[in-house]
């Protein structure tokens, strides 16, 4: 399941990297939600040219399509930062200090293998609809008003690319961890238990209340 996580920070080289992508990873998350709001008023626009004038917005559904990458892909490393992401606590969540810290760090790894293995995969993707030479540099386009597939094919790896640098540093963070034995590393996330959850709950609801 996917906890409430928090991640700790401090001075050193690592917490450096992990606050200075976290700003890179806001920026990604925030385009991500804008594009969220701009299908929804593409929606309005579409669906009231209908009702209004039976003409709805040309290419509507394309326009989807284009920004189905930056909705699905960009906040992905944001999510993967703060231990958003589904995930099994059941059994990790039995181990405490070295052993914890050996999951983790094994879980992060296999992860990273196969985002690698997605870079690869969706550049190459990338490549193939991509083509300086060709009109609008692109070999495709969609079906009906024809806009170049080659940038939401590109957001793929990079939003990829950001994930698997999120994922070099829980490495690190995760390693560094196993191998010194701390309790709480930085840079990582760290699951919170039920009564921090409904704690840090508490405060955001309070701050709410204050404001």
């Amino acid at each position: 399941m996917a906890g409430h996580a928090s991640v700790l920070e401090d001075g050193s080289a690592l917490s450096r990297l992990d606050r200075a992508l976290l700003r890179l990873e806001r920026v990604l998350a925030l385009i991500s939600g804008l594009a969220v709001f701009a299908l929804m008023l593409l929606a309005v626009v579409s669906v009231g040219g209908r009702n209004t004038m039976n003409a709805p917005l040309p290419g509507y559904v394309d326009w989807i399509e284009q920004a189905m990458p930056l909705i699905a892909f960009m906040g992905i490393a944001f999510v993967q930062r703060e231990g958003g992401h589904i995930r099994m606590d059941l059994f990790i969540g039995r181990f405490q200090g070295r052993a914890l810290w050996l999951f983790e760090l094994i879980s992060v790894l296999l992860i990273l293998g196969l985002m690698i293995l997605l870079v690869w995969g969706s550049w190459a993707h990338f490549l193939r609809a991509f083509d300086m030479n060709a009109p609008l540099w692109s070999r495709d386009s969609s079906i009906d008003i024809g806009i170049p597939l080659w940038p939401a094919k590109l957001l793929a790896p990079v939003a990829f690319s950001v994930l698997c640098l999120r994922l070099v540093l829980q490495v690190w963070g995760y390693g560094r961890a196993f191998l010194l034995g701390l309790d709480a590393p930085v840079a990582v996330p760290l699951i919170q238990d039920v009564a921090a959850q409904a704690a840090a709950e508490a405060e955001q609801l309070a701050g709410h209340d204050n404001g």
